[in-house]
């Protein structure tokens, strides 16, 4: 076991995503319910952090970015997202959980992959 310098956070769709996903065209999303979004949502590793409030005070600071990417999760087209990204409908939309620890139970070591960002149009 390793301890590993970073926390985690995890966040989790709230029903304003459900309703958004749940009216896209074409029933992306048929058949699931936000307990099935909630229970396999994206974890962050974020910077090691022993108190949570300024680990999710770095989410927020974030809120925009990550809000874009969990919608383009399901619909690349940017016409169909929300008018506004910000951090206070972010906090509407989805919830977020610290963890301040992870631990590896792995002995492989870690490997990483550039992320490649989608290339979203910049607000006027």
């Amino acid at each position: 076991m390793y301890e590993v310098n970073r926390s985690i956070a995890l966040i989790r769709p709230r029903t304003p995503f459900f309703d958004w996903l749940q009216a896209l065209p074409g029933n992306i999303a048929e058949g699931l319910t936000l307990d099935d979004l909630r229970s396999d949502s994206n974890a962050l590793l974020i910077p090691p952090n022993d108190d949570a409030e300024d680990a999710l005070a770095f989410i927020m600071e974030r809120a925009e970015s990550l809000f874009a990417a969990e919608l383009s999760d399901w619909c690349e087209d940017d016409a169909l997202w929300p008018d506004t990204l910000d951090a206070d409908t972010f906090a509407v939309w989805f919830d977020v959980e610290i963890h301040t620890i992870l631990t590896d139970l792995v002995d492989a070591p870690l490997e990483r992959e550039q992320f490649e960002p989608f290339d979203l149009p910049q607000a006027d």
